[in-house]
């Protein structure tokens, strides 16, 4: 949870006014930050971290295999690193697989 998340949970000490300026004032936090947050607009983080295409574990198998190909002296071709990321998808729920390798970004 980002620090502005956690200050709208935490509210505020008795005796200071219920706002938006007050709960960023005390929490250290910028309003628009906080005001966002209160409306739904997700941070950076979380959103990057649902737009990411392969989980952590599986980037992690996949730089090990081409660390792994490297060094035996057979290093794979970028072209072909986006099919092994769709490959290595496979094993996921059929509702939380992508039905296409990555982009080029």
């Amino acid at each position: 949870m980002d620090r502005a998340s956690r200050v709208l949970a935490e509210g505020l000490p008795e005796g200071m006014p219920n706002t938006y300026a007050a709960l960023a004032a005390h929490g250290d936090v910028p309003l628009s930050t906080l005001h966002h947050r209160a409306r739904g607009r997700r941070s950076r983080e979380a959103k990057a971290k649902s737009q990411q295409y392969l989980y952590p574990y599986e980037e992690n198998v996949l730089v090990e295999f081409l660390l792994h190909q490297s060094t035996l002296g057979r290093p794979v071709q970028i072209k072909h690193i986006a099919s092994l990321a769709f490959s290595a998808t496979r094993h996921q729920p059929p509702a939380d697989r992508p039905l296409k390798p990555p982009g080029v970004n």
